[in-house]
């Protein structure tokens, strides 16, 4: 059978032609996902896909199309949107691991990308099928990190990228590159799940294509992470992968990633996911931790310093609660100050990441003191993006500045403040030497 969009909903299970421009089932308005023929035999795509790696041919070179028999919807290679995205590192950090009180960690940097974001991953393959059919506009709700991302794909490809952001709840970081990279801009008075609202109607209406993380090809590109992932650890899959939980894309991407891997016959077992949401904006925690409650509630006004999972009503989130629970995962929250004292931990190890990226040493800390992890556990963290992202809160983090949402001061636990000194040589000798 040829890619199919496939309904989510396991009472309907409709199928559509990866050519209509839908992003929910319309006979029952669920949520859609690919399928595929099944795949060639493992040994030989784990030699093609290493083999590859050798290649100076465009889509080999980017780690999301280099994997491309795991994502097979596009037929026209020449319709691939490409920066090169993904070969993103492993970075082992023995003191973020003893932090959290584990003997070892790895970070999955998804920072490294184009733009400096997990975002990239889905982009080109939301951007590509853009390509394919006839697009001329794509727009996306965007707390900052989908909006850089979709403005540099869009111009690479000679789309024009239309975004819609919550006015004054955006790190100016990650602003700044969607304005760089050309996209006209909006800045919406109501908070992210209003605005996406908005913006579906305005997408019907104009005919421009949805590139939010609803939309099902983002998702392919982002199951890729864990496909390079496994790769670089010559497929042995870790005990658990651990992840922030903002709109839920990366979750739903990543089971669904390694529930197709295990069933090529590419990995031998399943790792567990463990999402770690901020706690003034954890609807799929209270999900997941209420006896009985079968639906999310979500929090209508969402409150976190962390804006890249700022996300109350999480519109992946059946995908989501699906792919833990068949990992056997769990769901964590953890506090501003937790957040932002792993932050500089991951810092001062020399990576470095955006605040909600720093909610999976956080959570993962929080997990191993519960019990629910072993120290002896073999984790790979996720980090979705770059340090650069949000500058204004490291510095108002180590110069004891940093209020959280609620008025209240997070402790500099970790700071690191600028000294200032004279220009005498004798007195800064005698500060270093003391």
């Amino acid at each position: 059978m040829p890619a199919e969009l496939v309904c989510f909903s396991e009472r309907c299970r409709a199928r559509y032609p990866v050519t209509e421009v839908i992003y929910n089932c319309p006979r029952c308005g669920g949520l859609l996902e690919t399928a595929y023929p099944p795949a060639a035999d493992a040994d030989a795509l784990r030699t093609l896909w290493r083999e590859r790696r050798l290649s100076n041919a465009p889509l080999d070179q980017s780690g999301v199309w280099r994997y491309r028999e795991f994502i097979p919807f596009l037929e026209d290679p020449a319709q691939v949107v490409t920066l090169r995205e993904g070969n993103t590192p492993l970075l082992p950090a023995p003191r973020a691991a003893r932090y959290a009180g584990l003997d070892a960690i790895v970070f999955k940097h998804q920072g490294f990308n184009p733009t400096g974001s997990f975002k990239d991953n889905g982009m080109t393959c939301g951007a590509s099928q853009a390509v394919r059919l006839g697009m001329r506009r794509v727009a996306c709700v965007s707390t900052g990190n989908t909006s850089a991302s979709m403005a540099a794909y869009a111009s690479a490809a000679g789309l024009e990228p239309i975004i819609f952001i919550p006015h004054g709840n955006i790190a100016y970081g990650k602003l700044a590159q969607a304005l760089e990279y050309g996209a006209r801009t909006f800045q919406v008075e109501a908070n992210f799940d209003q605005i996406l609202a908005l913006v579906r109607t305005l997408a019907d209406r104009l005919g421009i294509y949805l590139l939010n993380s609803i939309n099902p090809f983002r998702i392919e590109g982002q199951k890729t992470i864990m496909a390079e992932m496994l790769d670089q650890r010559d497929w042995n899959p870790p005990d658990w992968v651990v992840l922030p939980g903002g709109n839920l894309g990366n979750t739903s991407a990543f089971g669904k990633g390694l529930r197709e891997l295990h069933a090529m016959g590419l990995i031998r077992k399943m790792p567990k996911l463990a999402v770690i949401q901020a706690e003034g904006s954890a609807p799929f925690f209270t999900l997941t931790h209420t006896p009985g409650m079968q639906e999310l509630d979500p929090v209508t006004h969402p409150e976190t310093l962390a804006t890249a999972i700022k996300i109350g009503d999480p519109v992946s989130w059946p995908k989501a609660l699906h792919e833990v629970e068949a990992s056997g995962g769990v769901v964590e929250k953890v506090s501003e100050q937790e957040i932002a004292d792993a932050k500089a931990v991951i810092g001062a190890s020399g990576v470095g990441c955006e605040p909600a990226s720093a909610a999976t040493l956080a959570g993962i800390r929080k997990l191993r003191a519960a019990g629910v992890m072993r120290a002896d556990a073999d984790v790979v963290a996720v980090l979705t993006g770059n340090v650069l992202k949000d500058p204004d809160y490291i510095y108002r983090y180590h110069t004891g500045q940093l209020d959280g949402p609620d008025g209240r001061r997070i402790e500099a636990t970790f700071g690191n403040q600028p000294t200032v000194v004279p220009n005498d040589a004798g007195r800064i000798a005698a500060l270093l030497e003391g």
